[in-house]
């Protein structure tokens, strides 16, 4: 049956919709027959006009390869989520809070310079002294410029020192006023009523750089780039989504062991 044999038969506007929508999907449009160029420019006016007539079809096919996309990045990071999952949930570089032994862990990833976590860090505050079984793993990722490496320098050096006051460092920090940096981190880690000279001392070792890389290369293989970031089972959860949106996966991972059953 030649090309244009099919055009007619299927049906000019039939064969132009599902044209148009694997170009719009990024999908090679071209027939599995060779053209001539008077029947491939048929076939290029044929959905030229089908596209100028349905503008519609392409931003339904552009949001149906979006689902697509985000499907494909869902399972990647479920994916790299198990391979990762002793530096995700385990790894000595992380600072527990809440229960150490809880049955269900949420791990967040925080800039001390994020707008967004100064507004989440209540609904963080909230999970643990509403669920006696929730274990928190925090990870330091400074991504806001130096002044966000900087305080995240100091804070891994509490995490060295005075461990057991790191959260009260962290609220001191992230739930003050102005840029965190350096200096202010400092201001914060007397306010927690730790010893700034052995966190001073502290921030010279390499488990800083240690915790910082680790933190870098999990969010790169999860592609993570904004903070706050969360992962719990086994789902990524990107952006101040709330207390209630935590708390639900939170609640299924511990029924059906993933954050959405």
């Amino acid at each position: 049956m030649s090309p244009t044999s099919l055009f007619r038969r299927t049906g000019r506007r039939l064969l132009a919709a599902g044209l148009a929508a694997c170009l719009a999907l990024g999908v090679a449009a071209a027939p599995a027959f060779a053209l001539d160029d008077a029947q491939r420019k048929e076939f290029e006016s044929v959905i030229r006009d089908y596209l100028l007539k349905n503008p519609e079809v392409i931003q339904e096919a552009i949001g149906e390869l979006q689902k697509r996309q985000q499907v494909a990045a869902d399972e990647q990071r479920k994916q790299a989520i198990v391979k990762l999952k002793p530096q995700i949930f385990d790894s000595p570089h992380g600072v527990v809070i809440g229960n150490p032994k809880g049955d269900v862990t949420l791990v967040e990833f925080f800039d001390y310079n994020c707008g967004y976590c100064k507004r989440s860090l209540p609904d963080l505050v909230k999970l643990i002294e509403n669920d006696p079984k929730l274990k928190v793993v925090l990870k330091e990722f400074p991504v806001l410029g130096p002044g966000s490496v900087e305080a995240a320098q100091v804070a891994v050096g509490v995490k060295l020192v005075a461990p057991e006051k790191y959260f009260a460092f962290h609220q001191a920090l992230l739930g003050g006023r102005g840029q965190a940096n350096r200096a202010r981190a400092l201001e914060a880690v007397t306010e927690a009523g730790i010893d700034r000279a052995a966190v001073e001392k502290a921030m010279a070792s390499p488990e800083v750089n240690a915790t910082l890389q680790e933190s870098m290369q999990i969010a790169d293989a999860l592609g993570i780039d904004g903070t706050p970031s969360y992962i719990t089972g086994d789902a990524v959860i990107i952006g101040a989504v709330g207390h209630e949106q935590l708390k639900g996966a939170i609640d299924s991972v511990r029924s059906c062991g993933k954050a959405a059953c």
